[in-house]
């Protein structure tokens, strides 16, 4: 698949930072998630930031500065994406103590919800 270039990446890319940022300790965050959360950018149509929003999301995360957690930021199925770095990745997602089961973690427990979620003890989250 080719997938198109943003007219002007880093101010996308700052967003993304941004937002990996506020994702906490033992949280984690998909890449369309945050896609999601980021206004689809000037130049670029809604139609297609939908369909590559994610994996322009994945291109920020590639090139972000040591201060971005990077490791919080997984694929929509709960997994690491395979590439270099990823038994790095889960074992600083595991070291905040995010489990995995057959490779996978838990949306549901352990999914961020965006700036602004309460931070509720896990046993009281109904999601």
């Amino acid at each position: 698949m080719n997938i198109p270039s943003l007219p002007d990446p880093q101010p996308f890319y700052e967003q993304v930072w941004q937002l990996a940022r506020q994702i906490p300790p033992g949280r984690v965050a998909t890449y369309g998630q945050l896609a999601q959360l980021i206004p689809c950018p000037a130049g670029v149509e809604p139609d297609e930031y939908d369909a590559f929003g994610a994996r322009w999301v994945g291109n920020g995360m590639a090139a972000c500065p040591a201060d971005v957690p990077w490791q919080r930021v997984i694929n929509s199925q709960g997994k690491i994406s395979q590439r270099p770095g990823a038994e790095k990745q889960r074992q600083l997602l595991e070291n905040e103590g995010i489990p995995f089961v057959k490779d996978r973690i838990d949306l549901k427990a352990y999914q961020w919800h965006g700036p602004g979620e309460e931070e509720l003890p896990r046993q009281a989250r109904l999601f």
